[in-house]
């Protein structure tokens, strides 16, 4: 006999084996033990073995018998009976998926789930400040679903399976928001990734609907991940991914059947899975079937484990309709009640519907619709305009209709719109109406709680650009009016969906609004579905405590449109009149001439406005420095600037920055930790005008070859001349590549190029960029047309090229230092390039010559730039010249030695008259002193006698004048303190001597 030694009873099984009081023990009947199967054999074979309950002792258990082959499985409806090994059908109020489980209550975390939040930056940011922590971060049970986490953590829902042969895991999803990543992977008992990425990556959720995503599954154990990864960076709360109905195929057998959860049942035998109980009834768990609600004083919605109380009737339990025009041209005030309806009329307090059946004159028509006589307006003919008051007349000659569709009268919902209502969580507002008109507007509806949304829907077909020659990135525009009234968390959601693949949210406003108008320019033909989504709250509630808060919509106008109407007509410009003088096309960048009803080229250096094409004035003048591209649909710059700086012009040439250039700014951090970049791709000038910056969100994890292929997809990429995207490093997160979201266009129109810090109303204010003194800057303006809830302008760009010599090729750019993002508002972004590209061309004003001496009859000449050098390109520097010269070295040396001569002969003549001055001025004084002291006596001789010591010297002055030699004795003497007056001294000899 064999004897098996259980997990978890190794004492009872000893016991059993030493023999040890056997004789005490009793005899083992059903109700202590039940049957279990071994682990599989490596040849897929397994036993069945008996296994006494929990504190249950006893003897004479059965012997293990063979089990069902690993493999065996029941079908659905069926669970495998293990005592006779045999598929029994499940019991009413039970269902069984035969080879799968499935999980759809959230009320609590099932048994075998997990959370784990984790947060991979745990680095302060550069302020020092710490993250917040993620440890409050989960998902979150919410009934029928289950919720991701609402911040910018990254949460992972965690299930471990164990197959014993392939299968399968599927859920369904809402996923709305792609501020969340959102990914599902599948991971073995190693740890290692067993999905692709193609399935890795969960797509956005279409028209608000719940989705499927299914992944199979290998054998052996897998864990299943569902990882959430919020994506703040500074904006509001983002909307949760949720989660339900998941069913996982492939377990070995389902040992018993799962009883239906509430509000819903199973009414017969061997049901795989259960019916949701109708309105106005409910039901218990494992329910056969549901009971009734009494209907007089309860009310339920459909899949309820429980009836309610009906409230009292009021204002917020009806709404008001206008009925369509009757031939009078009245309309009918009606008021009905919310279906379903929930509340009592006959208790105190309960307000009772008002009368219907008011008459109010019916509002005209939209433009381009007339009344014909019937209730309903009806579309002009084609050709044929009205303002919408008057009848359909048709265009006159050499004009066509501008089609388009302008709704600002609401009796009726125009025919290519729609309304619904829609609720991530169940199903209580399916059919009903999201949005009435109400005469001058339309507004959002009651729906049937406060977190439903409310869908408007209009569809254009396609857009048909005007005859004339306008060929620039717009094609058409969505334009409405509109305002919100809340007192809660309300959001309006403004979608687009191109070729019905993805909706993506174009804008959306959060709490009250005042009345304003938005508008969304239409670069790409191809069919849209343009979508208002209100909710009043973001709050899972049942109930309907804000059914005040509404947004109204007062006028919807979309232009250019396909099938469109018209109220007004345009002129054309008219063909050939062998071929009918009918409307034709203008070519590319041509005007309507209003004179001759012709087309006509714009100027050079004018773009095409894509509004008015009548007329020269059509054509607008491009900003400075810059020309019109081929089909004048836009201006560029050719990458060439001058200017005159100190009455000289400087030239520019940009062209080895024509390429895109990158700038990665960084890193910053979110509250939660999660480190993130900037990345601008940059389109400077030329290329003939293209625009060549493109960013792209890569949340897809798509390949290169998967991108071409989807390039007609405009959901997920900008091109234009400067674009910014948000990029999260693989490290940040712990994903596998980094990843790229948010792209936006900053400048899809080029403004000009000018050394002034303004144009246009843009202004570089002093401390963004502080001017340098040596050359200024040159400052390119750029322009978007995307206008956002916070730029009601759109957004502007300023690139400023600076001139750096050290800074070869690319250089470097860089933000301000007061706006480390680039912008310090979020609309106007401002960039500094600095490199050597961007100084100004050389010219002969940048260098200088030195003339060497000439030497054996030979003279160079060198030339050096100016330092500091401040130009690039342009003219080289001349080389080294050589020109023949006179040599003049031997006059040279002969003039200095007849210089030196004379100088020293003048020197000695000098000495030596003045020594010769001081006798003679010695000699005179001693005369005057004699002459003095002897008053009586008789006139001195004619001659001196000579004294002793005195030379003998014969040397008389005859005359006053003097000659060279007394001027120079003169010259000597001039310094001396006292003058001495000049006597002529007689001769005693002749005259004639």
């Amino acid at each position: 006999m064999g004897l098996f030694c259980w997990t978890g009873r190794f004492a009872l099984c000893l016991q059993l084996v030493l023999g040890t009081a056997l004789s005490d023990l009793p005899a083992c009947s059903e109700s202590d033990y039940h049957y279990e199967y071994t682990e599989c054999e490596s040849t897929g074979s397994r036993w069945r073995v008996a296994v006494p309950n929990i504190e249950k002792q006893c003897v004479g258990l059965p012997d293990p018998v063979k089990g069902k082959d690993c493999t065996f499985s029941c079908d659905s409806g069926q669970f495998l009976e293990i005592k006779s090994q045999s598929c029994t059908q499940c019991a009413a109020g039970t269902y069984s998926l035969g080879t799968g489980i499935k999980f759809d209550e959230w009320d609590e975390m099932p048994s075998g789930f997990s959370n784990v939040a984790t947060f991979m930056e745990t680095t302060a940011d550069f302020s020092g400040n710490r993250p917040d922590s993620c440890d409050n971060s989960s998902w979150v049970p919410r009934g029928n679903y289950i919720e991701s986490n609402r911040d910018d953590c990254t949460v992972s829902l965690i299930y471990a399976v164990h197959l014993k042969k392939a299968g399968s895991v599927s859920f369904e999803y809402q996923y709305l928001d792609n501020n969340i990543f959102f990914e599902f992977f599948i991971q073995n008992d190693q740890c290692q990734e067993t999905s692709s990425s193609s399935d890795k990556w969960v797509k956005l959720s279409e028209n608000s609907e719940w989705m499927e995503h299914s992944v199979s599954l290998k054998s052996g154990t897998n864990i299943l991940y569902w990882r959430t990864t919020g994506i703040l960076l500074g904006s509001k709360v983002v909307k949760p991914v949720m989660i339900k109905n998941i069913t996982i195929e492939g377990v070995a057998y389902t040992s018993e059947c799962f009883p239906c959860k509430p509000g819903t049942y199973s009414d017969k035998p061997g049901s795989s899975f259960c019916k949701i109980c109708p309105r106005n009834m409910y039901s218990d768990k494992g329910a056969k079937e549901c009971s009734k609600c009494n209907l007089e004083t309860q009310y339920s919605d459909e899949g309820a484990s429980k009836c309610l109380t009906r409230p009292p009737c009021s204002e917020k339990d009806m709404f008001q309709i206008h009925t369509a025009c009757d031939n009078e041209g009245k309309t009918q005030i009606m008021y009905k009640w919310i279906e379903p309806k929930i509340c009592r009329e006959d208790v105190s307090g309960a307000m009772n519907l008002p009368a219907s059946g008011k008459k109010e004159d019916c509002p005209p028509c939209n433009p381009g619709f007339y009344s014909n006589g019937t209730s309903t307006c009806s579309p002009c003919p084609f050709g044929t305009f009205s303002d919408g008051i008057q009848e359909c007349k048709p265009c006159a000659a050499g004009t066509e209709p501008v089609l388009g569709f302008e709704y600002k009268w609401w009796n009726v919902l125009p025919a290519n719109m729609k309304t619904s209502c829609f609720n991530v969580g169940n199903s209580k507002c399916d059919g009903m109406n999201g949005w009435e008109v109400a005469g001058d507007h339309v507004q959002s509806g009651t729906g049937g709680s406060d977190n439903d949304y409310l869908l408007l829907n209009l569809h254009i077909p396609g857009f048909k650009p005007p005859t004339s020659g306008a060929n620039g990135a717009e094609i058409g525009r969505i334009t409405f009016v509109f305002e919100t009234i809340c007192s809660a968390d309300c959001v309006l959601y403004f979608m687009a969906d191109v070729n019905r693949k993805t909706t993506s949210v174009v804008e959306s406003w959060g709490g009250n609004r005042e009345k304003q108008s938005y508008t969304h320019i239409v670069s790409k033909n191809a069919t849209y579905m343009f979508t208002w989504a209100f909710q009043r709250t973001n709050q899972a509630q049942d109930s309907r405590r804000y059914v005040n808060d509404v947004v109204k919509i007062y006028s919807i106008t979309a232009t250019n449109v396909m099938d469109g109407v018209s109220s007004s007509c345009r002129v054309c410009a008219m063909g050939s009149p062998q071929f009918g003088s009918s409307c034709v096309p203008c070519p590319a960048g041509h005007y309507i001439e209003k004179e001759r009803s012709s087309c006509k080229e714009c100027p050079p250096n004018t773009y095409l406005s894509p509004h008015q094409v009548n007329g020269k004035e059509a054509c607008i003048p491009c900003g400075p420095a810059s020309r019109n591209n081929k089909d004048h649909s836009a201006c560029y710059n050719d990458c060439n600037f001058s200017y005159m700086h100190e009455n000289q012009s400087l030239m520019y040439n940009f062209h080895n920055l024509s390429s895109v250039a990158t700038l990665i700014n960084g890193p910053s951090f979110t509250s939660k930790g999660t480190k993130y970049f900037h990345l601008f791709n940059i389109s400077l000038c030329g290329n003939e005008g293209a625009k060549m910056a493109m960013c792209t969100d890569n949340i897809t994890d798509v390949t290169t070859k998967e991108m071409e292929a989807e390039a007609e997809d405009v959901s997920n990429y900008v091109k234009t001349f400067v674009c910014q995207s948000t990029i999260i490093p693989s490290d940040s997160k712990g994903f596998r590549t980094a990843l790229a979201s948010q792209s936006v266009s900053l400048a899809d129109a080029f403004l000009g190029a000018t050394t002034d810090r303004s144009l246009d109303g843009i202004t570089i204010k002093p401390d963004i960029f502080p001017s340098q003194k040596k050359i200024a800057d040159i400052n390119f303006f750029y322009k978007s047309s995307a206008v956002t809830s916070s730029c009601e302008k759109g957004r502007a760009t300023v690139i400023s090229l600076r001139c750096d010599p050290t800074k070869p090729g690319q250089g470097d750019i860089s933000v301000p230092r007061l706006c480390p993002a680039g912008t310090c508002d979020g609309c106007n972004f401002y960039l500094l390039w600095e490199t050597a590209e961007a100084c100004p061309l050389c010219t002969e004003n940048d260098y200088q010559k030195i003339e060497g001496a000439c030497k054996s009859g030979h003279q160079e000449t060198h030339y050096v730039w100016n330092e500091p050098k401040l130009c690039m390109h342009g003219i080289s520097l001349p080389d080294k010249r050589t020109a023949a010269c006179e040599s003049i070295d031997f006059w040279l040396k002969v003039g200095a030695g007849v210089g030196a001569f004379v100088a020293v002969l003048l020197v000695a003549l000098t000495c030596y008259f003045w020594k010769k001055n001081q006798k003679l001025e010695y000699k005179y004084s001693k005369l005057i002193i004699t002459a003095n002291s002897k008053e009586c006596e008789l006139p001195a001789p004619d001659s001196c006698a000579i004294m002793e010591g005195e030379d003998n010297e014969d040397d008389i002055v005859y005359s006053n004048k003097q000659s060279l030699l007394g001027k120079l004795k003169s010259l000597a003497t001039k310094e001396k303190e006292h003058s001495f007056e000049s006597v002529q001294l007689k001769s005693s000899r002749p005259q004639n001597i």
